[in-house]
């Protein structure tokens, strides 16, 4: 009984109107059990940056709010010399050398990806202007190059006498 009044329930009008307002994504349970395990922190380039730094005797705070931006955060952000650091997916933040674009749902997945990199640019222009140092770095990027850019960043930022 209950099986047939759920049944009922998904084929009403109101029902199929709803649905037809939006975009219906069409994924397969295998790509959405991956993408929900997908990182969004801690990921292998941005701890391997990390332990470079930390070596060298930088210290920085993780996964930092933004200032003026509640729901934004750095991956790496040295609050004492107003750097910021973000080591972006290629996926995610539209790389022009490894990025790739899904088969299904293409121009959701087109969308999406737009206003990631929108947001992206967003957030640098924002920071910028307030007086932060942003350091985007591709997570294909060498670690070395990507420590010595920080590292340079930090150096010629206000106050580098300090490593905080």
């Amino acid at each position: 009984m209950d099986m047939d009044r759920a049944v009922s329930r998904s084929t009403a009008p109101s029902a199929q109107a709803h649905a037809g307002s939006r975009p219906v994504l069409t994924t397969s349970s295998q790509t959405s059990s991956r993408m929900s395990r997908q990182a969004r922190r801690d990921t292998k380039p941005e701890i391997e940056l990390r332990r470079r730094l930390h070596r060298l005797g930088y210290r920085y705070r993780v996964n930092h709010p933004l200032p003026g931006m509640p729901r934004r955060r750095a991956d790496l952000t040295f609050t004492a010399k107003r750097v910021v650091v973000f080591v972006d997916g290629c996926f995610w933040h539209g790389c022009p050398e490894h990025g790739t674009s899904p088969r299904n749902n293409g121009a959701w997945w087109a969308e999406k990806l737009r206003k990631n990199v929108e947001r992206d640019r967003e957030t640098d222009a924002r920071l910028s202007a307030i007086g932060w140092i942003v350091i985007r770095i591709w997570e294909h990027e060498d670690s070395d190059a990507a420590t010595s850019r920080v590292v340079g960043a930090l150096t010629m930022a206000a106050g580098s006498g300090d490593c905080t």
